[in-house]
């Protein structure tokens, strides 16, 4: 699955350049609960058509309501307007909160901007599919947009005068190991925006591979952590249990800036990962301070897609920043309830 802002943005992008009449969402600020984060677009074409979402869908009903002809035996002479961009608040009192299935006391507002540019469009696109960095600035006098090659990931900023909001690049996954607990794990990354990157020299495992949308390399992992060259916004986990790949791969991605480096295995079999790495190459405790494992939640997985989910699902509160509860993690967990170190179940994930 690809980025969804990049979706919308390229199907915004064909429809102004076929000539059709569309506009542009934004939410840009909210209060209280909030359906979509600050930041999420969507995008509706003069015949209803919408692509992606600013709420859990009846805010984008009342907008095509709006601005459209698409419901029948309503609308005579509604359509998207011209002109500046405006500001449209959500959720103000009780009544129109639960209207518009918004959560108890929340609100959010938009900014929506009528018939975008074709041309910045079509460069924001290109701009995007290259891997870049682009932050879009919208005049909110008149509507012009100016882009800007950004340095680094920044949050929406919405003055009287301008909104800037970052796009790209997307979230990335570099799995190294093409198993099948890999198959599970990158097809969760894919769905929930990751571009997925798996890593495996050895022909048997990649033979079998059967993801679609996943970058299959068989170089040797360290080397292809490097070229990787992971951000802010990338995850690399190793999934072979085997330290003539993994733990050369651990020790670059360790130098990186990703936000998740971690690497399956029992409790067991991660102390000894970091026994081997300081004895034989020069770490400390405090230098494998950001190495995960065992990785995922406590959940009691035992077959491949349930130790899937657990993966992801600690991938995803690292990446939103949420930090989860002691007796959530797989350690912790199975101490308190003596389970013994050297557990393992299908694939030794936890």
């Amino acid at each position: 699955m690809e980025n969804l802002d990049l979706v919308v943005l390229r199907a915004l992008r064909d429809w102004r350049q076929a000539g059709r009449r569309a506009l542009l969402a934004t939410v840009v600020r909210t209060w209280g609960s909030s359906p979509r984060p600050i930041g999420s677009i969507m995008a509706l074409c003069e015949d209803g058509t919408v692509v992606g979402s600013v709420s859990g869908g009846c805010i984008e009903d009342d907008l095509i309501y709006r601005f459209t002809r698409a419901y029948s035996g309503e609308g005579a002479g509604r359509e998207i307007p011209q002109g500046a961009p405006q500001l449209l608040k959500y959720g103000i009192n009780a009544d129109e909160a639960h209207r518009f299935g918004l959560p108890c006391g929340g609100t959010l507002q938009l900014l929506l901007e009528f018939d975008p540019q074709p041309e910045p469009l079509g460069e924001l696109v290109k701009q995007l599919e290259n891997g870049r960095l682009m932050q879009r600035e919208v005049n909110l006098a008149d509507g012009k947009v100016t882009l800007h090659a950004a340095e680094q990931p920044s949050e929406l900023l919405l003055t009287d005068t301008t909104l800037l909001n970052n796009f790209g690049p997307e979230y990335r996954m570099l799995l190294i190991g093409a198993g099948q607990l890999t198959e599970y794990l990158a097809t969760m990354a894919l769905f929930n925006g990751f571009t997925v990157t798996v890593c495996d020299p050895r022909e048997e495992y990649r033979g079998n591979w059967s993801v679609e949308g996943v970058t299959l390399t068989s170089e040797m992992p360290d080397d292809v952590v490097r070229e990787f060259r992971a951000d802010r916004r990338s995850a690399i986990i190793a999934l072979t249990h085997d330290p003539k790949l993994d733990d050369l791969a651990l020790l670059e991605a360790l130098e990186t800036e990703a936000f998740y480096v971690g690497a399956i295995g029992s409790r067991s079999n991660n102390n000894l990962r970091r026994e081997r790495l300081i004895e034989y190459f020069d770490q400390t405790e405090e230098s494998l301070a950001r190495l995960r494992g065992p990785i995922g939640i406590y959940i009691g997985s035992k077959t491949p897609p349930e130790i899937a989910v657990s993966i992801m699902a600690e991938v995803l509160a690292v990446k939103n920043g949420v930090t989860l509860p002691r007796d959530m993690d797989v350690a912790a967990a199975k101490d308190s309830i003596g389970v013994p170190p050297n557990d393992t179940d299908l694939v030794c994930a936890i």
